[in-house]
């Protein structure tokens, strides 16, 4: 059973940091793409971060590059550092694995599998 789970989510203040970490299981997702995607209320989710099957290969969405950085480890953990934090990321953070693409994607439809999601509020 393939199974994704976020943690490390909670209330923050601006500028703040959190480490969001995933812990992935059922499947070898070590040859795949992962990514971060957030849904903030009343808003389409969209894509934060995504790491290439190595690691070795990022994408970052404008909003949030050079404050959150993505990483992965050989233990099929993902990882999303995000640093000074603005009332504007609040929203629920979800982790995704892909099944057939190894570099970084933003489309949604690449990811076959999904965490339950993690909230992250920024208070201003």
């Amino acid at each position: 059973q393939v199974q994704l789970v976020e943690s490390g989510g909670g209330l923050v203040q601006a500028g703040g940091s959190l480490m969001l970490s995933c812990a992935a299981s059922g499947r070898p997702f070590s040859n795949y793409a992962m990514g971060w995607f957030r849904q903030a209320p009343g808003n389409e989710r969209v894509i934060v971060a995504s790491i290439s099957w190595s690691g070795g290969s990022t994408y970052y969405a404008d909003s949030v590059k050079g404050r959150f950085t993505i990483s992965r480890d050989n233990a099929k953990n993902l990882y999303l550092q995000m640093n000074s934090l603005k009332p504007e990321d609040t929203a629920v953070y979800y982790c995704a694995a892909a099944r057939t693409i190894a570099s970084p994607t933003v489309v949604a439809g690449d990811y076959a599998y999904w965490g339950q999601g993690t909230q992250v509020t920024v208070s201003s």
